[in-house]
């Protein structure tokens, strides 16, 4: 059998089989899915990315060990945080972390989240950068959240596969990272009208978010804030 029957007989197979759904409580491992059109449902995930601005420039002009220890450190703590807050990282895809929250208070633990990745980025690792490298390198980042029904299907080849997170929030999470990083976090409304007022508030009772009409996608509504909550 050649490779193009083989990949003729993947395609053939799973756009004629039917799907086996089944309800999840947990985020599910590649191995609690098969690879044929196996899925499970999670009524309400809400889905965290948190991404590297700036990573090309960074790699190209610099010290690729200088771009290497910003790479881990950053993936370090983002991957930290969303597990304190009870996220489970699923995927790291270059410069960025995604995360998936599925608890009661899920869009709140998510935002928490990125409000203490951008202090630790801005206050802990830019200020330990410096004590390790003479530089004037600024580590940016964007976190992008959304919450929606999402599925989970294994993709790939036996013994090279991995989970697709099928749903409004996974793509337009990653897409939120595309915007400025002038506003380090960004959340669909779907999300805001979700998140506490402790949430929304600043110390001296202001709103801390800014909404803003997303021109790249349909000019949803969305929201960004440059706070951050300190942690220690």
């Amino acid at each position: 059998m050649t490779i193009a029957d083989d990949i003729k007989g993947n395609a053939s197979t799973t756009f004629g089989s039917k799907w086996t759904v089944r309800d999840g409580t947990t985020v599910p491992a590649p191995a609690d899915l098969k690879l044929s059109n196996d899925a499970v449902h999670l009524k309400r995930a809400t889905i965290l990315y948190a991404d590297l601005d700036g990573s090309t420039n960074l790699v190209e002009n610099k010290n690729w060990m200088f771009a290497g220890e910003v790479y881990k450190t950053f993936l370090y703590a983002a991957s930290r945080l969303i597990r304190r807050h009870d996220g489970t990282v699923v995927s790291y895809d270059g410069d960025r972390a995604m995360g998936i929250f599925i608890s009661d208070n899920q869009s709140n633990d998510a935002v928490s989240c990125a409000l203490e990745i951008n202090y630790a980025i801005k206050n802990i690792v830019q200020s330990e950068m410096g004590k390790g490298w003479k530089t004037d390198f600024n580590i940016r980042h964007v976190v992008g959240i959304d919450t929606s029904e999402i599925r989970a299907a294994r993709t790939g080849v036996r013994g090279d596969n991995d989970i697709v997170w099928i749903g409004n929030a996974a793509n337009l999470a990653a897409k939120l990272t595309a915007l400025t990083s002038d506003n380090p976090t960004w959340i669909t409304k779907r999300v805001y009208d979700y998140i506490k007022d402790n949430q929304k508030l600043g110390p001296n009772g202001e709103n801390i978010w800014k909404k803003w009409s997303w021109s790249q996608h349909n000019n949803d509504e969305v929201y960004s804030t440059t706070y951050w909550r300190k942690i220690t």
